[in-house]
């Protein structure tokens, strides 16, 4: 997909589940549940064992009916072979210059990671095409986002960490470009019980919670 389409359809959906699971098959598992639950995106984390395994196999299973993304993606390398292996976005904690400026090469979406205002307007100014507030819940919530959209209205924003059902509406009506959501949304328990339909049945809860938010 497109660049230009990739971002449109983050901004339309404002809905990123995050997979980071301990196992392959576990974030094949919990893919295919979040499929089951609407999810239009899907961003499998490096911290997941075979991560690169892991895109190949939905690339190929879903090819474009899910738009894939790389997440923890803290050097070139890594950002390199997320895009070889078919991830049309890269996502990081942090923000790496040069993981900026590759993505900016290769013609893909990168939301790299920040705290302060400073951070965010400096990922912005490097080229990030939205800016992951991490860790949301940690540094003020929606408040948070509220307050720094005030000086910087025209950065997108999308907070991760902490962001829960209750919050995932208070989030968007702060001015949240979208959200990424993982642990309140990929719950251990059920993905230790194999009871993939609880995740499922918590991707529709989220993605009805961010619609009647707009």
């Amino acid at each position: 997909m497109e660049k230009q389409k990739v971002a449109d359809l983050i901004r339309a959906e404002r809905f990123i589940p995050v997979v980071r699971v301990a196992t392959t098959q576990e974030a094949l598992d919990v893919a295919d549940a979040l499929k089951a639950g609407g999810a239009r995106l899907i961003e499998v984390t490096f911290t997941v064992r075979g991560a690169l395994e892991v895109i190949r196999e939905l690339r190929q299973k879903f090819e474009d009916e899910i738009v894939l993304g790389a997440g923890t993606v803290l050097n070139t390398e890594s950002a390199h072979d997320a895009l070889l292996a078919g991830a049309e976005f890269l996502v990081s904690p942090v923000l790496d210059m040069d993981v900026v400026r590759f993505a900016k090469e290769s013609n893909r979406v990168v939301i790299p990671g920040a705290m302060t205002p400073t951070e965010i307007l400096n990922a912005w100014r490097a080229g990030a095409d939205m800016v992951k507030v991490f860790p949301a819940g940690r540094l003020g919530g929606p408040e948070y986002i509220k307050s720094v959209r005030g000086p910087l209205p025209d950065i997108p924003l999308v907070p991760t960490g902490g962001v829960d059902l209750k919050s995932a509406a208070l989030y968007i009506k702060a001015g949240a470009t979208a959200l990424g959501i993982g642990g309140e949304l990929v719950d251990k328990k059920a993905v230790a019980e194999k009871k993939f339909d609880r995740i499922s049945k918590s991707t529709k809860a989220f993605i009805k919670a961010i619609r009647e938010a707009k």
